[in-house]
């Protein structure tokens, strides 16, 4: 198998960009991660394009990636779109990585992006619940299933009362994530919100399902995130870069309970390809859509026993400064989620973490990075989850 590596990286800032169309976000991230490789278009083999919901929010269907990449100069390559939840540019990155590492391919190109917002917040709802099984939300909410608002919050409340969860997800825990997440994300220029937050503000903010408050939940955003993936002899980028260690993808067991969550299973293959374990990462990105889904993916992925979780944000551990940073780019929460750009982003925060090119929210040292990104739900477990371990 061919060695992967990440060459170049780039993204948008995340936000509620009304006045930019989807075209031009992706042309910034893709120029820039050209740019930042060395690299020229005509040396571009392939491009695997990530969106979620394109088709729901604007109609443009089928040819997503060949739209919004027409002005880049990649015109010609084959074009491999890729829908798959939040997990979309994940998705896409791990296809990139087979084609590298197949020796098929020795230059691609892997962008994800999304306009979520709009100003009918019911539209940008129904395109987010689309992303679980509607017959299903049918049945449990009835008629327009939870039109105007996001049923995954529901989800995501109801983690939060299992009984053997209690110690961790008590609401001084979930707050003090989104501090922490909202203390990063200050600190990081592409993050669509730049503010931090206290315990007080987080509890105060209007609830939105169970303990969740709107802090604790990651906001509608618009984005776009491109890397640039070579083989390790490609002469035609700059040397250096960051070498992908692993590249897991898995889907949920739905309704079989007998099988482990996508999550651990995708870690615990992420961690044997990538020859390392917990107790060797630096930092971590994981997909924080609320504050819940935090504490809970610190045990999925094996930071902490389970119950746990809760110690680990409240004495700093996963704080920049602690021993385990997690989500030093301010995560879903602060730093944004355009659901189809999300996977690629964690990977570009990761590579310039690996890199040394994050300023003031840099994690000193750092060798070897781990990304989780999960996209949907169906039954019992999470539709699709991509992990990626990256190493200099």
């Amino acid at each position: 198998m061919n060695e992967v590596w990440i060459r170049g990286a780039a993204m948008t800032r995340f936000g509620r960009h009304l006045d930019r169309s989807a075209r031009d976000l992706v042309e910034e991230a893709v120029r820039t991660s050209l740019d930042d490789a060395g690299v020229e278009p005509r040396h571009v083999q392939a491009a695997y394009v990530g969106n979620a919901v394109s088709g729901l929010m604007s109609g443009q269907e089928s040819i997503r990636g060949q739209v919004v990449l027409r002005h880049t100069g990649l015109a010609g390559v084959p074009f491999v779109n890729v829908e798959n939840a939040c997990a979309s540019s994940s998705t896409a990155l791990h296809l990139g990585w087979r084609a590298i590492a197949s020796g098929m391919e020795d230059c691609v190109v892997v962008v994800g992006y999304e306009k979520l917002y709009d100003a009918d917040k019911a539209k940008s709802f129904r395109a987010f619940n689309a992303s679980m099984d509607l017959g299903e939300l049918a049945r449990r909410f009835g008629g327009d299933a939870g039109s105007g608002r996001s049923v995954f919050m529901d989800l995501y409340a109801s983690m939060s009362e299992g009984a053997g969860e209690a110690a961790s997800m008590d609401p001084g825990a979930l707050a003090l994530v989104s501090v922490k997440n909202h203390h990063h994300g200050a600190l990081n220029p592409y993050s669509q919100y730049r503010e931090e937050v206290t315990v007080e503000q987080v509890l105060g903010a209007r609830r939105v399902a169970g303990p969740l408050t709107l802090l604790m939940c990651s906001p509608l955003s618009d984005g776009a995130a491109c890397l640039v993936l070579t083989s390790r002899d490609f002469q035609r980028s700059r040397s250096g870069g960051v070498r992908v260690a692993a590249s897991v993808l898995t889907s949920g067991r739905a309704d079989d309970l007998s099988k482990r969550s996508a999550v651990e299973r995708a870690v615990e293959r992420a961690y044997a390809q990538a020859g390392a374990g917990r107790e060797d990462l630096d930092v971590v990105e994981l997909h924080d859509a609320t504050a819940v889904a935090e504490l809970h993916l610190y045990e999925e992925i094996g930071l902490c026993p389970p119950g746990e979780a809760g110690r680990l944000v409240r004495d700093r551990v996963t704080w920049l400064g602690g021993e385990l940073p997690v989500n030093p780019s301010g995560g879903l929460l602060s730093r944004g989620h355009p659901i189809g750009a999300t996977g690629a982003a964690q990977v570009v925060e990761l590579a310039w973490q690996l890199q040394g090119r994050c300023g003031d929210r840099q994690v000193g040292g750092a060798r070897l990075a781990l990304a989780q990104n999960a996209g949907g739900w169906v039954g019992t477990d999470a539709a699709a989850c991509a992990v990626h371990v990256l190493q200099v």
